[in-house]
């Protein structure tokens, strides 16, 4: 059906109003980056007075940012790569095998979705701190402890995203494969993940965002050696002031890995995110 006139400019219409929403904060960060504090503190105005790129100089020394860099990066990577790695070997064994306690275990894995976070909290840091006591192995306030964290609550939808599109893949490549005396770690690997990388792309990505943006356990679990971009931003608001201008231009610096990886995968993103819906 043609589209009418009146549809097409209500389409540019709430359009525009979606971009000016969207773009509106990320210029006002740009343009608060680009000011000197005092202007940032004073009456707002849509234009810098006095254009400086000083605050991009000084976050680097008024928090450890390069720091808080490197450990997002490590904690979010690492955590990232293990839960596709558990979710690729499970979710083939649910959506290629018929077991006992199949269905038990897919329900029980997409139920730990329901429970908030904080709820795991307490109990977490117990273990960790006990498990350092017991046998000195030192999991709270250290990257390791925050990646099992991560993987705590990024791998149940892991394996139930790839369970999806898994089943989406026609078992006829299987037993093709099969036919051809291929075992089961030959067929994962030979036939259904390379039809399966949009998925495993989209889990990659959910899992990486997860770990980086996270700040509840990441406040708790973490000390200055340790700590992420996410909590250590906190650092450019002090007990006498708030360097607003560094605080924008740290966050404009540490989203563009974050941005650039984004837009490289977005299309296996996308597909890997509805494949697995319909089959």
């Amino acid at each position: 059906m043609r589209e009418t006139t009146a549809e097409r400019c209500s389409r540019r219409v709430v359009l525009t109003l979606l971009a000016v929403f969207v773009l509106a904060p990320l210029y006002v960060m740009v343009s608060s980056s680009l000011k000197p504090l005092q202007d940032v503190q004073s009456a707002f105005t849509w234009w810098p007075r006095r254009p400086t790129a000083q605050a991009f100089v000084d976050m680097w020394s008024t928090v450890p940012l390069g720091r808080y860099l490197v450990n997002s990066l490590v904690v979010s990577s690492v955590a990232a790569v293990f839960s596709v790695t558990v979710a690729i070997f499970a979710a083939f064994a649910v959506s290629r095998y018929r077991f006992r306690g199949r269905g038990l275990f897919s329900v029980t894995v997409l139920s730990t979705q329901m429970f908030p976070g904080i709820l795991f909290l307490l109990p977490l840091f117990l273990i960790y701190v006990n498990l350092g006591n017991a046998t000195g192995v030192q999991l709270y306030a250290s990257r390791t402890g925050l990646i099992v964290t991560y993987l705590t609550f990024s791998l149940p939808f892991s394996i139930w995203m790839l369970v999806g599109y898994f089943d989406s893949i026609p078992r006829g490549l299987d037993e093709a494969a099969q036919v051809d005396g291929a075992g089961p770690l030959r067929t994962l690997f030979q036939v259904v993940l390379p039809a399966a990388v949009p998925g495993v792309v989209a889990v990659a990505v959910y899992a990486f965002m997860t770990a980086w943006g996270e700040v509840l356990f990441a406040s708790v679990m973490t000390d200055e050696s340790s700590r992420t971009l996410a909590v250590g931003l906190q650092g450019y608001s002090t007990q006498f002031n708030v360097y607003w201008n560094q605080v924008m231009a740290a966050s404009l610096v540490v989203s563009v890995p974050v941005v650039a990886g984004f837009l490289a995968l977005q299309r296996y993103f996308v597909a890997g995110l509805t494949a697995g819906a319909v089959k």
